[in-house]
């Protein structure tokens, strides 16, 4: 089968690989689509310590179940459309699983960073870490829901906006473009900092009120989500909060903050906060409002044999939206029988 490989130095090599045989437990999917994270990008550059080199990335993936592991022929699952995300599996036994905190699991293992993802044409995944998607959805729209839009959700609740409040977005990619949609639908007063012009442009198209370069004048904000990578934006989120509000930091890879001025950042109990990973509960919420609120994902498509163009694209703020591949079944390399 065609698929992307990391190099280690940065780049990520496409060619053929063999096809995964799922374990039992595990199912084999023909993958439709596959979002382009930025944590992708973090694993390809090695700004995360490597778990396995290479790896195949990729953890936002949609596609049909071909078969299971334990060979079980004509199992239900077998061509249910299913969803592929970041969090691939945890223990189940340590205090953080066993008190619905599976998110913070000590043993947890992630696709695309512990285990092959879905850069190629197949992939395999346990299933008890798969969501079912519902047929409304296209592969193209569902994919960014699989980890953008979780996490979104996710770093939204930690957020801890307040009905009708003001929001801060500092960046506004895959993510953020998504979880901009969730606040203004629950009445939220929605305000992003970013430095792309053509994000800026997006987020006013989805209802922010404001949206300007970094360094710009917002209202003082109830709440502040940070998805920009980089350690200073979380001081100007800060320092942009009401007393009493609260900035989440969404990224799984930050630059170091600099120096906090306690007074001027932190004083009048504002709370900083991180988001990590996700629960599988985060991830059945979310699609569910997604079904309810008619969240769109504004997609660049690439096909599979363009990841590398993809991954660039990513890296120069080039993309609209999230940048998906998609995979053409007239071309798929067929499955050994």
């Amino acid at each position: 089968m065609l698929g992307w490989r990391t190099a280690g130095d940065g780049r990520l090599t496409a060619g053929q690989i063999e096809v995964p045989e799922p374990a039992p437990g595990e199912v084999l999917i023909a993958v439709e689509a596959c979002g382009v994270c930025r944590t992708d990008l973090h694993v390809i550059d090695g700004d995360l310590p490597r778990h396995r080199s290479p790896v195949v990335p990729g953890h936002e993936i949609v596609g049909r179940v071909l078969a299971r592991g334990d060979h079980e022929v004509g199992a239900p699952e077998v061509g249910v459309r299913v969803g592929v995300p970041w969090l691939r599996s945890t223990c189940g036994r340590c205090r953080w699983c066993r008190r619905g905190a599976e998110n913070l699991c000590e043993h947890s293992r992630y696709t695309g960073w512990d285990a092959d993802g879905g850069y190629a044409e197949y992939a395999v995944a346990p299933i008890d870490y798969t969501y079912p998607i519902p047929e409304s959805l296209t592969p193209l729209q569902a994919a960014p829901l699989l980890c953008a839009g979780i996490i979104g959700y996710r770093a939204l609740r930690r957020s801890a906006l307040p009905p009708g409040g003001r929001l801060g977005l500092y960046g506004f990619g895959a993510s953020a473009h998504l979880t901009a949609q969730i606040a203004i639908h629950q009445g939220a007063e929605v305000h992003v900092v970013t430095r792309g012009e053509e994000a800026r442009r997006l987020a006013l198209e989805l209802g922010a009120v404001t949206a300007l370069e970094p360094g710009g004048v917002v209202p003082p904000l109830d709440s502040a989500i940070v998805f920009a990578p980089a350690g200073e934006v979380v001081r100007e989120a800060l320092a942009d909060l009401e007393a009493g509000g609260t900035c989440a930091v969404a990224g799984i890879h930050l630059s170091d903050i600099p120096p906090l001025d306690y007074q001027h950042e932190l004083f009048r109990e504002r709370t900083l906060t991180s988001v990590t990973s996700n629960t599988r509960a985060d991830g059945a919420e979310l699609f569910g409002l997604a079904g309810r609120l008619g969240l769109h994902a504004e997609v660049t498509r690439y096909p599979m044999g363009y990841a590398d163009q993809a991954i660039a694209d990513l890296a120069e703020d080039r993309v609209r939206g999230v940048a998906v591949l998609e995979v053409d079944d007239l071309t798929r390399t067929a499955v050994p029988s």
